[in-house]
């Protein structure tokens, strides 16, 4: 059920945007919708391609909603699949409306203009930024900024990512590397810090949203086949909220 602060358009959702927690909690690929003014809503893939990981973070908006309702913080979520464009690159990075994306070529993307480019940014990649601005204007200045993503767990011709929870960030690791120890704790656990990618992404929403104004920050992301139900997703938030406060007590400000 939806908090009855949420605020919905085409580009984002805010949820609970009236918590007072010190934390603010987004889901940059929370989604595979095409909208319907791009390309006749569909980029010319099967369902079975639009399920993946290449369109959407299976399992991540679950695990945001749960977790920023049990931290009482606003979550922001994009209402948009990343390969229509991806909120999680830079304005100018190359990739940021893909034509291939882990072996798979994007059809609806292939012949795109500059015209169709602009919308694109300005009515999703836009507004969803403008939305975690429009968040991050109401909370304190040392409010952590948390991005949940989730990682496939073997991309094609690769070897298998054993990891069930890594921790991305930049220079910053005021919040990450207590969070790391803290995740590095639990016994049952796998976890890595940049793995399986790195923190430090030009232009990235972290980037845009939290090291730029030295904001203590850190990305999550969880193993796509651990959160890929309701049930699962819930008890991973359950698992982390704890963590998560515990990390915060121990921050270095």
């Amino acid at each position: 059920m939806k908090d009855d602060s949420s605020i919905t358009n085409e580009a984002f959702e805010v949820e609970g945007a009236d918590r007072t927690a010190a934390w603010i909690v987004t889901c940059d690929h929370a989604t595979n919708i095409v909208p319907g003014w791009v390309n006749g809503g569909e980029l010319g893939l099967p369902p079975k391609d639009m399920a993946r990981h290449i369109a959407l973070d299976v399992g991540a908006a679950g695990v945001t909603r749960h977790l920023a309702k049990l931290l009482n913080a606003p979550a922001v979520l994009s209402c948009f699949s990343r390969l229509v464009i991806d909120p999680n690159r830079g304005a100018d990075d190359p990739t940021l409306i893909t034509q291939l994306y882990d072996g798979t070529i994007v059809p609806g993307n292939r012949n795109i203009d500059g015209a169709e480019r602009d919308s694109r940014k300005t009515r999703l990649y836009d507004g969803y930024h403008n939305a975690i601005e429009e968040v991050i204007r109401t909370r304190q200045p040392d409010a952590i900024y948390l991005a949940i993503h989730s990682f496939t767990p073997r991309l094609n011709g690769k070897h298998p990512r054993p990891w069930h929870v890594t921790v991305l960030h930049a220079d910053d690791d005021r919040f990450a590397a207590p969070l790391l120890s803290h995740l590095a704790a639990e016994d049952d656990l796998i976890t890595a810090g940049n793995e399986p990618y790195t923190g430090a992404l030009k232009g990235d929403s972290v980037d845009q949203h939290a090291l730029r104004s030295g904001r203590p920050n850190a990305l999550i992301e969880i193993r796509q086949d651990l959160i890929e139900t309701p049930e699962d997703q819930t008890k991973w938030a359950e698992r982390l909220a704890p963590i998560l406060e515990a990390a915060r007590e121990d921050m270095q400000m």
